[in-house]
C-alpha cells in the first residue's frame, strides 16, 4: 500500500472525489472500495445498471469503476445511455471485467469507457488509471470554466487571457502525458522510448521544413503514437513469447483503437495525436496497417514517426532482443526506403543522425533516476506488429 500512497501525496492538489463501483459481487465491491480510500477518494457502490444511473442523478461522481455481466440492465447498455446523456456523458469510465475477450473491450471502448482493466485488478496499475482518469476530467473542467472566464473578459485585458491560455496549454500537455503513462503501464517496456522517439520526431519534422507551430504538434503528439495499446487484452499484450497468427491481428488493432481513443478531439494537439495514432503503423508500399495507405496518402506526420518509432525500438534494449548498434539501425532504414519508409524522408533522417544521436544520448534509459515509474525493469514484453525487426518471425 505504500507505493499508493505515495503516489496519493503526489496529486494532493486534487480533492476528494466521488467513485462510482457498479458491480454485482459485493466481494468486488468490498475490495476496490478499499483501494480507492487507500487512494484517498470516497467509494459509492451500485449493483447493477439501474441503479447506477440513479447514481449518478443523486452523487454525480467524478469516476465510475464498471462491471459488464450484470443484472437488469449490463454494463454495455448502461454506457449507451450514460453517453447519449448531455448531464453524465463527461463522467469518465473504466471497465473493469472478469471477461477480457477483444470484442468485449473494443466494444466497451467504442461506447465511450475510456479505459478497460481485467479482473483480478493490479493495485498499483489500477491507482495509476483513477489518477490519470481524474486528470482528464479536471482537464475538462477547466476547459469549461476558462471558456466561461474568457466569455466575460474584455478583449482588452490581453495579460489575463494570455495567462489563462499559457495554464490551458500546460494541463493539457500534462494530461497528454499522462494518458501516454497511463498506456505504458500496461506495457512498461519502453523506459524512455516515447521521449526519445518524439524528439526525433521533432528533429525530423523541422528538416522536412514543416512550420514551427506543426513541427512543436508532432513533438508533444507523437508520444501518443501506442495509446491504443490500452485496448489490447492483456493475455496477448503480456504474453511472453510469441503470437500466433490470430493474436497478431487481435495486436495490430492498438492503432485503430488508438484512433477512436484519440478522436473527435477539437484541439490541433489532439487532432495530430489521432492521425499520429491511427498511421504510424502505415508503409510507403501500401501493405501496413489498419487502413493499408500507401505512399503520399500516408499523413507526414505518420510516415515521420514510422522511422523515428523503428529506429527507437532498433537501438533499445527489450526483453526479447538485444539493442542494434545506431549504425546497423541506420543501414536497415535505409534498406527499407521506398517499401516501409518514405524515401525522402529516410534522406533526411540520414542529414540529422548526428543530432538524433546527440538525443539518444542526453535521454539513455541508463541514466534515469530511480524512482522514476518509467524506470522500472520490465518483465516481459514483445514487438508491435510491423515493427522491425518483430517476434513474429
Amino acid at each position: 500500500m505504500n507505493k499508493i500512497q505515495n503516489m496519493n501525496e503526489q496529486n494532493n492538489d486534487r480533492l476528494k472525489q466521488k467513485i462510482l463501483l457498479v458491480d454485482d459481487s459485493e466481494l468486488i465491491w468490498k475490495i476496490l472500495g478499499e483501494q480507492v480510500r487507500s487512494l484517498g477518494h470516497i467509494p459509492l457502490w451500485a449493483a447493477n445498471g439501474m441503479s447506477a444511473l440513479a447514481m449518478c442523478k443523486k452523487e454525480n461522481p467524478a469516476l465510475i469503476l464498471l462491471d459488464i455481466m450484470m443484472p437488469q440492465m449490463d454494463g454495455f447498455e448502461f454506457l449507451e445511455y450514460l453517453k447519449g446523456n448531455p448531464a453524465l456523458k463527461k463522467i469518465p469510465v473504466i471497465v473493469v471485467s472478469g471477461h477480457d475477450g477483444t470484442d468485449r473491450v473494443v466494444k466497451g471502448i467504442e461506447l465511450g469507457a475510456l479505459d478497460y482493466m481485467p479482473k483480478p485488478v493490479n493495485t498499483h496499475i489500477l491507482a495509476a488509471r483513477i489518477n490519470a482518469a481524474l486528470s482528464a476530467r479536471l482537464l475538462a473542467e477547466r476547459e469549461e470554466r476558462y471558456k466561461l472566464d474568457l466569455e466575460k473578459y474584455n478583449l482588452t485585458l490581453e495579460d489575463r487571457v494570455r495567462e489563462r491560455t499559457r495554464e490551458l496549454n500546460e494541463t493539457k500537455l500534462e494530461v497528454i502525458d499522462r494518458l501516454a503513462r497511463a498506456a505504458e503501464y500496461r506495457d512498461n517496456e519502453t523506459g524512455l522510448h516515447v521521449v526519445r522517439m518524439s524528439h526525433f520526431s521533432h528533429l525530423l519534422a523541422i528538416e522536412t521544413g514543416l512550420d514551427e507551430k506543426t513541427c512543436e504538434l508532432i513533438l508533444r503528439a507523437s508520444p501518443m503514437h501506442d495509446v491504443g495499446k490500452i485496448g489490447i487484452p492483456d493475455h496477448i499484450l503480456l504474453k511472453p513469447g510469441k503470437l500466433d497468427p490470430d493474436e497478431w491481428t487481435h495486436m495490430k488493432e492498438h492503432a485503430r483503437i488508438g484512433g477512436e481513443i484519440l478522436s473527435g478531439g477539437k484541439s490541433e494537439l489532439i487532432q495530430m495525436a489521432e492521425t499520429i495514432a491511427r498511421t504510424h503503423q502505415e508503409k510507403w508500399d501500401g501493405t501496413g496497417y489498419p487502413l493499408g495507405l500507401r505512399e503520399r496518402e500516408i499523413p507526414l506526420c505518420g510516415r515521420i514517426v514510422a522511422i523515428c518509432d523503428v529506429f527507437d525500438a532498433l537501438t533499445s534494449e527489450r526483453p526479447y532482443k538485444k539493442a542494434w548498434p545506431e549504425v546497423d539501425a541506420l543501414g536497415l532504414i535505409e534498406a527499407q526506403k521506398g517499401i516501409h519508409f518514405d524515401p525522402d524522408l529516410v534522406g533526411a533522417f540520414k542529414k540529422i543522425f548526428p543530432k538524433v544521436l546527440e538525443v539518444k544520448e542526453k535521454f539513455s534509459d541508463s541514466q534515469l533516476p530511480r524512482g522514476n515509474p518509467l524506470t522500472a525493469q520490465p518483465k516481459r514484453g514483445h514487438a508491435v506488429p510491423g515493427m522491425i525487426p518483430d517476434r513474429k518471425s
